[in-house]
């Protein structure tokens, strides 16, 4: 429905209203004002004025100063008679009195006349009949006695009773650059000067303080220091008006004390300076940055500062001159940083203040310059009056040149915040104290509708579901500023409510705030957070959380209560990623951790470790039905096979299942469980092996535990010591007692430390280069002590662990104790396993080659275990060939085992190398390994390890041999 013409189209008398109001209001803002001007400018032009007065007569006088010698009133007279007489007198800042005479003029016809001496400067004066030198009056500025008066800024005289012609003689004294003068009045002429005089003072001191009192609320109100400074600086501009005019001794229509006359000028003169410096530096500090003048202006600033202190302490005679000269060259300095400023600026609040500070410093120059070089002619035109009313209307154009400035500032700034307002792609909102959105820009009705600033469509709870109205208007009562995340209601766009960002502040009656639509934000930020806590592959959680958790577990809430921990691993995946792949790999995964999560019951974790190795963690969970719950695992993991495609896999997986007592450390409840599933995988019965609290091997591995971390907190080896276990030669056994070193360690009780759980110590400790350093050190040193008693001793074998072959410091320090035990060296014979040699080839041939050029041996242990026994055989070159002692135990019994070591021997005798046999168990096999053609026999049937001190009393090996039958089948024992 269109609108009909009357609602669109204004009546008339509506547009006769509007027209009337119009002029109405152009006639107070332009009308009257013009008029009021136009009159002003006809009175002035036309009007008769009310202060209307004949000017003076200037009358000669006669001066002289007085010197050292004080004169009295004769001698003066008579020293005047000799001086010239003259219109006026500068005394050049002279402090001493000054003697001068006139002669009464005859007055005007009709008229009484009055003598007057106007010089602001004077401070006392004292007048004297020059016939007979009677005393005629005196007056300061304090008190006036006979004829003499107070009259304006100076003194005057009634002549009464003297006639024309009559010589007068007068005595005054002067501080500052004054001039002496005297003038014949008009007694109503003078009286109406005086009028205009206290009138001009009333107006000048009345309008500049009323204007210096609307510049400091004005400053009060906006909170502007400038401003403050400004008034305090139209006040001393008024002093110094005063100090030009003479009524500078009143303040407010008060008499200044005398004695503070004087001072009062100097400081006034100074603070002047100071406050326009300061007042300078406030308004343009950063327009003097762009000049580049800044030390230059730092120093006058600075001397300003030092004619202030000098303003207290000289005499005005001494301190006048040099504040001329500060004036002048700081006034040059101002005023030509001021021309650059305005050039480089324009701006108009800058041309008005400076205009204002240029009038005032121009003024005083003008004046210092004019009394210094005696052109007070000058002075009635331009002075520091004129300068005070100049500089204060520029100051107040510049004001309200600056009030224009930060109006249209801020009215540009208001169109900016509504603009902004309306394009921001921030939503931004206005609730009352109810809830209820008061304003909403573009992007907040485009999050939450158009209706949201409706009535009745616009309340906050309307829209939110996660954070209501109390909840936040609650935290807004609390703190200045809330930011909260919070979800809006389900939506046909948005099924699961959309997120947002709130960050709301109160403010008087309203609360203002934005809101930010952080929906893919949020998802992506938990995405992350998932991320930083689950394995990508898998879903569960990764090796950080799974740790996380399990520290949480023994440290935190699950202190004192059931922990059960279970590491598992799947047998033989690799084989799955190296025939088909790593797709097909990972595809396994996923589906093992599927089912094994289908198993878990709330509560219970299960995390990556890397690999196909995970972590079940069981928490309040016992040992029973934490075994049941393994059980289920293993079995679920083997029971199916894996499709990936169209191939299927089976795979097995191996638990280990621990019981993890409150206190322990992460590390070592997963290395526990880790060792149990270990074991679990090497068993071939239902692939879960269970430590439980006190079991015999959890005890072990406890030990093996402690024993590191007892390893690994001291250097000092305590309780370690040598064996050693002989090995006897087949050919020539009544003249060989070689041997092998052998680790040994007693515990703080002095009980033996099982050998294993010593090396698995020593390994988890990282500590095994260190043990074998010792090892090594111990046995050069026992040998070299005991070398005479070894007659029959051609090697001693040591075995060195793969951490030690793969140390270079420890490598350069065997090579070391090598040299050092050089007269022994011939007798070691150090054993390496193909495992550890084939790890870093060429750093095994480089050690070999050291040993052999310092004179040991060098013994190849364990040959056949590997699978590269004939490629070792052929890099490395040994001294000794050792066979894996899996082929001699039992060989008898085993017709393939003889067969091998048989081959062993032949290859090892073309090669050049003696073999070793290791595991001799019984009689039995040592003869058969003698038929064989074996060097040398290892093993309890020759003799277990014995102490040092006990090898030190054989002569043999074959004193050690207890089995009649064996010492009857030696060769050299027939």
């Amino acid at each position: 429905m269109k609108p009909s013409v009357t609602s669109i189209v204004p009546s008339p008398w509506s547009r006769l209203s509007a027209a009337a109001e119009h002029i109405y209001w152009k006639l107070l803002i332009v009308g009257l004002p013009c008029a009021m001007l136009v009159l002003t400018v006809l009175a002035l032009l036309t009007w008769v004025p009310r202060y209307a007065f004949e000017d003076p007569v200037p009358v000669p006088v006669r001066v002289l100063q007085d010197g050292d010698v004080r004169l009295d009133p004769a001698g003066a007279l008579r020293a005047l008679a000799r001086e010239q007489p003259v219109l006026l007198h500068d005394t050049q800042l002279a402090e001493k009195p000054f003697w001068f005479s006139f002669a009464v003029p005859a007055p005007r016809p009709g008229e009484a006349a009055v003598i007057e001496f106007p010089s602001r400067h004077m401070i006392d004066v004292a007048c004297w009949e020059g016939d007979g030198l009677a005393p005629l009056g005196s007056a300061d500025r304090v008190n006036a006695q006979g004829l003499l008066f107070e009259s304006r800024a100076g003194f005057g005289l009634r002549p009464e009773g003297l006639t024309a012609g009559t010589t007068v003689l007068c005595e005054a004294s002067f501080v500052g650059p004054a001039r002496l003068t005297v003038q014949q009045w008009d007694e109503g002429a003078l009286a109406m000067a005086g009028r205009v005089f206290e009138r001009n003072a009333g107006l000048l001191e009345g309008g500049i303080l009323m204007l210096a009192l609307f510049v400091f609320i004005t400053a009060l109100i906006n909170r502007n220091a400038t401003y403050v400074l400004f008034a305090v600086w139209l006040v001393i501009n008024l002093r110094m008006g005063a100090l030009s005019t003479g009524w500078d001794l009143q303040w407010l229509g008060h008499n200044v004390p005398v004695e503070g006359i004087s001072r009062g000028r100097e400081v006034t003169i100074a603070l002047l300076y100071v406050v326009t410096f300061a007042l300078f530096r406030s308004l343009f500090l950063k327009e003097v940055v762009g000049v580049g003048l800044r030390a230059l202006l730092a120093v006058t600033q600075w001397s300003t500062v030092l004619m202030l202190a000098l303003s207290v302490t000289l005499p005005y005679a001494q301190f006048l001159p040099l504040v001329w000269v500060a004036s002048t060259v700081g006034s040059l300095v101002l005023l030509a940083v001021l021309v650059r400023i305005v050039v480089l600026t324009r701006s108009p609040v800058a041309a008005w203040y400076g205009a204002a500070i240029a009038v005032m410093l121009l003024a005083s120059v003008y004046e210092v310059v004019a009394a210094a070089f005696g052109l007070q002619e000058w002075i009635g035109s331009i002075n520091s009056v004129t300068a005070a009313l100049a500089s204060s209307l520029l100051a107040t154009m510049a004001i309200a040149a600056q009030m224009r400035q930060e109006h249209e500032q801020r009215v540009q700034a208001q169109a900016k915040l509504e603009q902004s307002f309306e394009v921001m792609p921030l939503g931004l909102f206005t609730l009352d104290l109810q809830g209820r959105f008061v304003a909403a820009n573009p992007a907040m009705r485009a999050a939450l509708g158009a209706r949201v600033v409706e009535q009745g469509g616009g309340h906050w709870d309307h829209y939110f579901t996660s954070v209501d109205w109390q909840h936040m208007l609650k935290a807004l009562l609390a703190q200045p500023v809330a930011e909260f995340e919070l979800v809006g209601r389900a939506s046909a766009r948005s099924p699961r409510g959309r997120r947002f960002l709130v960050r709301a502040s109160l403010a008087g009656e309203r609360i203002e705030g934005s809101l930010q639509d952080v929906t893919e934000r949020s998802l992506a930020t938990e995405r992350l957070q998932y991320l930083a806590h689950h394995d990508p592959l898998t879903q569960v959680l990764n090796r950080e959380a799974i740790r996380a958790e399990l520290d949480w577990s023994l440290h935190g809430a699950g202190a004192g209560g059931a922990l059960a921990l279970a590491f598992l691993d799947l047998d033989r995946f690799k084989l799955i990623n190296d025939l088909f792949g790593h797709y097909a790999g990972d595809e396994v995964l996923r589906q093992v951790c599927a089912r094994t999560k289908a198993l878990l019951q709330e509560g219970m974790h299960l995390g990556r470790m890397g690999g196909d190795e995970f972590i079940l963690l069981m928490p309040g969970r016992g040992m029973a039905q934490a075994r049941a719950v393994c059980q289920s695992i293993v079995d679920s993991i083997a029971g199916q096979p894996y499709r990936v495609g169209d191939r299927s896999f089976y795979v097995r997986g191996s638990i280990g299942l621990v019981e993890v007592a409150a206190g322990s450390s992460t590390k070592d409840a997963i290395s526990t469980a880790d060792r149990a599933c270990r074991e679990a995988k090497q068993s071939r019965g239902s692939h879960l092996v269970v430590f439980e609290r006190h079991s015999p091997a959890l005890l072990e591995h406890e030990a093996e535990i402690r024993l590191a971390g007892q390893l690994s907190a001291s250097d000092d080896l305590q309780g370690l010591h040598l064996a050693m276990q002989p090995i006897m030669s087949l050919r020539e056994p009544a003249q060989s007692l070689d041997f092998e070193v052998l680790l040994r360690m007693r515990d703080a009780r002095g009980e033996d430390v099982p050998t294993t759980r010593l090396i698995t110590a020593a390994e988890k400790s990282g500590r095994m280069s260190v043990i074998d350093r010792w090892v090594l050190r111990q046995t050069l040193s026992w040998v070299r002590e005991h070398q005479g008693r070894l007659p029959h001793t051609r090697f001693i074998c040591m075995n060195l662990s793969g951490a030690s072959l793969n140390d270079e410091t420890f490598v350069q320090d065997a090579v070391e104790l090598l040299r050092h035990y050089a007269d022994v060296a011939h007798y070691l014979c150090l054993e390496i396993t193909e495992s550890v040699a084939l790890h870093d080839l060429e750093n095994t041939r480089r050690f070999i080659a050291q040993v052999h050029e310092l004179g040991a041996k060098v013994a190849l242990d364990d040959f056949g275990a590997g699978y590269t026994s004939f490629s070792y055989l052929k890099e490395l070159r040994g001294d000794l060939l050792k066979i894996d002692g899996s082929f001699i135990v039992n060989m008898n019994q085993h017709p393939a085992n003889v067969a091998i070591v048989e081959a062993i021997v032949g290859l090892a005798r073309n090669l050049g190398m003696r073999t070793v046999a290791e595991w001799a168990e019984d009689g039995a096999t040592v003869q058969a390994l003698a038929e064989i053609g074996i060097d040398y026999v290892q093993g309890f049937a020759i003799a277990r390890p014995q102490s040092p001190e006990r090898l030190l009393e054989m002569c043999s090996s074959a004193d050690l041999v207890n089995d009649p039958e064996l010492l009857h089948s030696l060769p050299l024992q027939a």
